[in-house]
């Protein structure tokens, strides 16, 4: 999708988020690496939200993503920040830091040069809620922008369906 489709997807999802979880009674909160509020900005269009969303961290720098969001060291060290259980700790942390119900996350590579021997458009997103974790590999094409909308879909795809009920049982927790 590109432009103002992408920007409608986005936008879709993340009403299918934010009203189930108004009605529950439950917060969301974010974490962010490549898409660097692009998640955040996106859920606090939609109307009624202050209700559900706590708030997010935009860890774009790897030492961040320690220090702000709890991702251990030794995990960073060993596979770098592009890395599903980075992903995973990324929304856990987040969860527990911003005292949620719901946490999303996003590490990836938007480009326009591959990191560290990750592919541009290899992206990760988590979802970390009661039930455990649930995290999400991607292979996205586009440029830099369209890679970031696309990740902002995907994670709040990913959260639409573990809210709703929709998704396999976690494999984390």
């Amino acid at each position: 999708m590109t432009g103002d489709a992408g920007a409608r997807a986005a936008a879709t999802e993340a009403a299918a988020v934010v009203h189930p979880l108004v009605e529950r009674g439950e917060t969301l909160a974010v974490v962010e690496s490549l898409t660097g509020g692009l998640l955040a900005a996106t859920i606090v269009d939609i109307a009624g939200v202050s209700s559900v969303f706590r708030g997010g961290l935009v860890v774009y720098a790897t030492d961040l993503k320690e220090s702000l969001a709890g991702v251990p060291a030794e995990l960073l060290a060993a596979r770098g920040p592009v890395d599903p259980d980075v992903a995973a700790a990324l929304a856990e942390g987040g969860r527990w830091r911003c005292g949620a119900d719901w946490c999303l996350a996003t590490t990836g590579v938007a480009g326009p040069e591959p990191q560290n021997g990750r592919p541009v458009g290899l992206v990760f997103v988590a979802a970390a809620g009661p039930g455990g974790t649930e995290v999400r590999e991607l292979r996205l094409r586009g440029g830099r922008q369209q890679i970031r909308m696309d990740t902002v879909t995907e994670a709040l795809r990913l959260l639409a369906e573990q809210v709703h009920g929709l998704a396999p049982p976690p494999v984390r927790g």
